[in-house]
């Protein structure tokens, strides 16, 4: 006769497969809701792909830009002399003419252009052929910084008003905006100045009554939505604009981050003084004392660079910025610092130090320096840190190329990048989201990087264009297997469960740590083997059953920091059934391979028998560190792919 202890315990089964089974379908619904959205996506692309090729062949339609390509308008002449003339260009590039057309003809006009298309032009062009002055709206300083300098060598009136801006020039401004004999022709100002200066919004209100206001540009207008850092909400007040201009950017090479950062620094002065000697470059860091720290390694290794983020004095910034874009750099040493090989560069005396003119190639910065920047001939832009989200990486990348000459983007990606961004943006809308679509972005090794910023924004992008630029394209091509992780999550999982009990809290160092029997002896678990994997691929497998949700990050804070541990995730029941797999990607470079498992039960060791230890990005010890980093080569020499690799698992 069946016991009741007997039927409870079908019961506790019966109800665990059945949450299993809500689960799952739950992961259908939400992938279900994901195809409708993409399939509403696809309908209204294609419905007005099907819209803009009828009102081409129309030629009653404004709005069609073929409707704007005609040089007969009664400004065509004025506006192609002052292209020759003013600007020293000889012709437009796609879309230009089109636009500069019709906002001369008054009309308001939404504008979506590539990296290095021309966009200022845009707005710069028509405002010299116009009465009055255009207002731009611009997010950074270093963006209209960056402009003015090349209107100011142009021969073109500009300014621009922020909070560092004397009273006088300010009173000079405002008189400026109201004289109908004024030069003037381009304003640039902060969103913040329109929306909190109420004195400006009042000259602007006279300027516009006194017909002197003749156009409005708001510049980078993604700042309007919640893209990671550059989210502005003051934008949501600029709703009188006239003319909207966006950007883009091209994708690149993604790069394990070395651990030791000697290494690392020794890495970047490598590529720096290799492909990139003598050529204009930025480096990109997380934090402002990352960007310190890494200016003073690359000073060092003889770099010539110097830093770039929110807290430097306005005109340090200022200088920083023009010497840059003039392929020079001020740096100020103090007497006690100078040494004497510093002394026969010298140029003038200050109270508080030295100014020496070196030629400048490097600007370390933080997203300061970032949306807008227009030097033509930077060559590389360096991520020293991963981006935290793909919006903010889409406008870094974006710096590179402006000139449409080759250049590249290098991305330094490390593990532990993930847990110290997102305790940043822990408290973000959709923060953790975002930064987990980068490092998913980061991962991916086989899909073309410019596919995969594509599909990010709901574009289509075919990978055949992409002509070998990003790292996943000039790879060899490999064969790919599927490859069961599943007994690697139920052993993380053990672990996790008897840290709970304990009342213990596990980072994820602590967690790898316990995983490969080593840290403090009670949070290991008897039962599960240590993997013989290098640690670089554990860190990944770790990244994966993240971005899975199998685990996740809980965060503790405290008075001086916020903490990332890693905690069981909600998909983890999804393991209760014994059917149930878990599975990353492999490559391989042979036609065919032997099926890899991880270990089902924890009493084997794993995979790390077919894997060979050189499949770590990250090595294990110092003079291996080095010996790997002098045989790296960039995407174009086409290095032979290692045998076998674990690969994030992606759509």
């Amino acid at each position: 006769m069946t016991t009741i202890s007997v039927l409870k315990e079908e019961l506790v089964s019966t109800d665990s497969e059945l949450q299993a089974v809500e689960i799952q379908i739950q992961e259908l619904l939400e992938r279900q809701q994901e195809l409708i959205h993409k399939k509403t996506v696809l309908k209204n692309k294609i419905k007005q792909l099907s819209e803009d090729s009828e009102a081409g062949e129309s030629e009653e339609t404004e709005t069609s830009a073929e409707a704007w390509n005609k040089q007969d308008f009664p400004w065509c002449e004025k506006i192609k002399a002052a292209l020759r003339n003013s600007f020293k260009l000889q012709k437009f590039r796609s879309l230009q003419l089109e636009t500069i057309n019709a906002t001369m003809a008054g009309k308001d006009i939404f504008l979506v252009m590539p990296t290095g298309g021309g966009k200022s032009l845009c707005y710069q062009l028509p405002a010299v052929c116009s009465e009055g002055f255009t207002l731009v709206i611009c997010p950074l300083i270093s963006l209209m910084e960056d402009q003015l300098m090349v209107l100011e060598q142009l021969g073109i009136s500009a300014t621009l008003l922020n909070a560092s801006s004397s009273k006088e020039h300010v009173k000079w401004v405002h008189t400026e905006m109201l004289d109908k004999n004024s030069q003037l022709k381009l304003i640039y100002v902060t969103p913040e100045k329109i929306a909190k200066s109420k004195m400006f919004m009042s000259k602007l209100e006279k300027a516009y009554q006194a017909e002197r206001l003749t156009r409005i540009a708001v510049d980078e207008v993604h700042c309007c939505s919640q893209w990671g850092h550059d989210f502005r909400p003051v934008y949501f007040k600029l709703i009188f604009a006239n003319l909207i201009l966006n950007s883009s950017c091209e994708p690149g090479v993604v790069r394990q981050k070395p651990s030791n950062s000697e290494d690392f620094i020794e890495d970047i002065v490598k590529i720096i003084n290799g492909r990139y000697k003598g050529l204009s470059g930025i480096i990109y860091c997380f934090s402002q004392k990352d960007s310190e720290q890494v200016t003073i390694s690359l000073r060092k290794l003889g770099i010539k660079a110097d830093t770039y983020h929110a807290n430097l004095e306005p005109k340090y910034k200022t200088k920083v910025h023009k010497g840059w874009a003039a392929n020079e750099i001020q740096v100020r040493y103090t007497i006690i610092s100078i040494e004497l090989s510093d002394l026969n560069n010298y140029i003038d005396l200050y109270p508080d130090g030295l100014m020496v003119i070196l030629l400048f190639q490097v600007v370390v910065a933080t997203v300061a320096f970032g949306m807008g920047i227009d030097k033509p001939d930077v060559r590389f832009v360096i991520h020293h840190s991963m981006s935290k989200s793909m919006e903010n990486y889409y406008q870094e990348s974006g710096r590179a190329g402006r000139d449409d000459q080759k250049a590249d983007c290098i991305l330094y990606y490390g593990f532990g990048d993930i847990f110290r961004i997102s305790s940043m943006v822990v408290m973000e809308n959709v923060g953790q989201q975002k930064l987990y679509d980068m490092v998913s972005y980061c991962h991916n090794t086989n899909k073309c990087r410019r596919v995969l910023i594509a599909q990010h924004f709901d574009e289509v992008w075919d990978s055949a264009n992409c002509n070998k630029m990003c790292d996943n394209c000039c790879r060899e091509k490999l064969s790919f297997e599927r490859m069961d992780v599943t007994g690697y999550c139920r052993d993380l999982i053990k672990i996790l469960e008897q840290a709970d009990k304990m009342s213990e809290k596990l980072t994820p160092l602590k967690l790898i740590d316990a995983w490969l029997g080593k840290g403090v002896s009670k949070l290991r678990v008897a039962d599960v083997v240590p993997p013989t994997l290098p640690r670089g691929e554990l860190e990944r497998i770790i990244a994966h059953f993240i971005l899975q949700q199998y685990l996740k990050e809980d965060f503790s804070f405290t008075a001086f920091a916020t903490i990332s541990y890693l905690k069981i995730g909600p998909k983890a029941d999804l393991l209760k059934n014994e059917a149930h797999v878990i599975t990353m990607q492999g490559r391989s470079n042979k036609k065919s391979v032997d099926k890899v498992k991880s270990p089902q039960s924890s009493n084997s060791g794993g995979i790390g028998g077919n894997i060979r230890e050189d499949i770590s990005e990250t090595v294990q010890n110092s003079a291996a560190k080095k010996t790997k980093a002098q045989n790296r080569r960039h995407c174009e020499n086409k290095p032979k792919a290692k045998k076998l690799k674990l690969e994030d698992d992606d759509d």
